[in-house]
């Protein structure tokens, strides 16, 4: 069974004034996403800043959104590092801090090989008591899962992959790749979410559904029930939005949506830094556009 079908939520992590993780805004930006359709909360990927948050702030924030989510979703914290080890302790520390999955991402500035890929992920696998799921994004990694080497993935109990490469040829590649062996596809890409549900992918892990969570579920349940005609026409209208969040470095339009809608989530952790005044003029324009603030 797969971990989850729909739309899930690559998760801002919220910081306060004083630099701390702020639990006040985290319980409702939850509710936000749970009460707007979101299937599945996916802590501390790319999307959450894991690599400037330390390990106790993310053993007690994970904790926390399994709490408050009390089962309403599934909860799959990102697990990744480039120190193999590492990685494979975070995952086998996910089932104990009550995570249904992980999701953990390629070992990053390394640059390994397809073999270095398959036994970093053959040592998480075996360090995890909950479910895999690989995490391909070369733009941030320098490195590439190839279509092919997913074979090898699921042959050592990966469950499942998000491709966000933004290649549609690779997509296509890893599409069908994954519906040969049984291998759970997941789009990284927003503005790719029709495609590649179309291409049997069975949903979306989102940095749109942040500021967007109804929109973005809907698209991915229109897709799904195959009404394409409605989800292409949605996907027009998302697609200048979803570009808008993607004009600076994710998360950093990501947490200024997040602020214009009134969730103090807070600037991001340097080395990255707030959203630029001209770029938070577009921001902001595309999302009236949209009908997410008048």
């Amino acid at each position: 069974m797969a971990l989850f079908k729909g739309c899930g939520a690559a998760m801002v992590t919220p910081f306060g004034a004083d630099g701390k993780i702020d639990y006040a805004v985290l319980e409702r930006y939850i509710e936000h996403l749970i009460n707007n359709g979101v299937n599945a909360l996916l802590p501390f990927g790319t999307t959450g800043e894991p690599a400037t948050v330390a390990p106790e702030e993310y053993e007690t924030a994970t904790r926390f959104i399994v709490e408050r989510v009390h089962g309403r979703a599934p909860v799959i914290v990102g697990a990744g590092s480039n120190n193999t080890a590492t990685a494979a302790a975070l995952a086998a520390k996910a089932h104990s801090l009550g995570a249904n999955g992980v999701l953990v991402v390629t070992p990053y500035y390394n640059k390994c090989t397809q073999a270095g890929i398959v036994e970093h992920y053959r040592a998480v696998v075996k360090a995890s008591k909950v479910p895999v799921i690989a995490y391909n994004v070369p733009t941030r990694t320098c490195v590439n899962i190839a279509p092919k080497t997913l074979i090898e993935l699921k042959k050592i109990g990966v469950v499942g992959v998000k491709e966000a490469s933004g290649d549609i040829d690779q997509f296509q590649d890893a599409a069908k790749v994954c519906h040969d062996i049984g291998l759970d596809l997941y789009c990284g890409d927003d503005s790719l979410t029709t495609i590649a549900i179309a291409m049997g992918a069975l949903g979306t892990i989102s940095v749109a559904a942040n500021p967007a969570p109804a929109f973005m579920s809907k698209l991915c349940a229109l897709c799904l029930d195959g009404d394409f005609k409605s989800a292409r026409e949605l996907q027009f209208r998302l697609n200048e939005f979803i570009h808008s969040l993607f004009i600076e470095v994710n998360p950093i339009p990501a947490k200024k949506a997040m602020q214009i809608l009134g969730f103090e989530v807070g600037a991001p952790r340097l080395p990255l830094t707030e959203l630029e005044p001209e770029h938070t003029a577009i921001l902001t324009a595309e999302m009236k556009k949209v009908g997410l603030i008048k």
